[in-house]
């Protein structure tokens, strides 16, 4: 591989990512998996929960390819999009206002104060789970894609929930193979915002927010609870979210996610 490689480390809410332009393909396509687990873990590296690479695109501003601590790439990432945006603006890549290629589909991204405001694909509207049995227990569970896929399971007391027992239960559960799913637990809080915890497929364990999970408990939150758009939803790192959306009989459309996005710092990876 390359050495000497430029990034960006940035964060959307404590969900934390590196950040490569690689529109001269400093990193090669049969290397980003390697790459990618190398660079990742937490103590022996820079510690991630993703890589993005940034990547030129013929018709879009650029295109990007997502991929999970693990090195399975991934078809979205809401607070990803969020962090892409700020740095595609950063180097020049893109305007204030943009659109680029997923997986997913295209998004749209715009630069806000702070931060960066992003559309998500449209959603199909969430299919109710009664009884799923997972860990032990039972519970009601909501699943919907939101560019990637997710359960959210509602809870009465956030606090006490295992996470990671029961977020890997429903993410390898049968009812969700093959490709698995996320898993989100959530609780309103007396301002009428939505707590929310979030065991992340393809990080395996619990991360401090989820984009794409956010807005899922949204569209749940609006149906289960008639909280009305936007939602605030306030994820495990403290820092809350703002989601808007449009629902009608077919689907959720419009669908839009705020929030903060910061540079931790820029650096260059070496014996890479």
């Amino acid at each position: 591989m390359n050495h000497g490689i430029t990034f960006y480390k940035m964060q959307g809410s404590g969900n934390d990512f590196i950040m490569i332009d690689n529109r001269d393909n400093l990193v090669a396509d049969s290397d980003r998996v390697a790459f990618v687990k190398k660079v990742c873990p937490r103590a022996t590296a820079v510690g991630a929960d993703g890589v993005i690479f940034l990547e030129n695109d013929p018709e879009l501003d650029f295109k990007w390819h997502f991929f999970n601590a693990d090195g399975s790439e991934a078809e979205m990432c809401g607070n990803g999009a969020r962090c892409m945006a700020v740095f595609a603006n950063a180097i020049g890549a893109a305007g204030s206002s943009m659109t680029f290629r997923t997986i997913a589909g295209s998004i749209d991204a715009t630069i806000v104060e702070g931060g960066a405001r992003v559309r998500l694909t449209d959603s199909e509207l969430p299919t109710l789970h009664t009884g799923l049995e997972f860990n032990g227990l039972t519970a009601d569970a909501y699943f919907i894609n939101t560019g990637v896929p997710h359960v959210i399971v509602p809870v009465e007391d956030l606090e006490s929930v295992d996470i990671k027992k029961s977020g890997a239960a429903i993410r390898y559960h049968e009812t969700f193979k093959p490709a698995g799913t996320n898993a989100n637990f959530i609780a309103k809080a007396d301002d009428g915002s939505i707590l929310i915890r979030t065991y992340e497929r393809g990080v395996e364990d619990e991360t401090l927010a989820c984009g794409t999970g956010s807005v899922a408990a949204a569209i749940v939150a609006n149906q289960l609870y008639s909280t009305p758009a936007p939602v605030t939803i306030r994820t495990r790192s403290g820092i809350t979210l703002k989601i808007s959306f449009a629902k009608t009989e077919s689907g959720v459309r419009d669908i839009y996610l705020e929030g903060p996005v910061v540079t931790v710092y820029t650096g260059v990876l070496c014996n890479i």
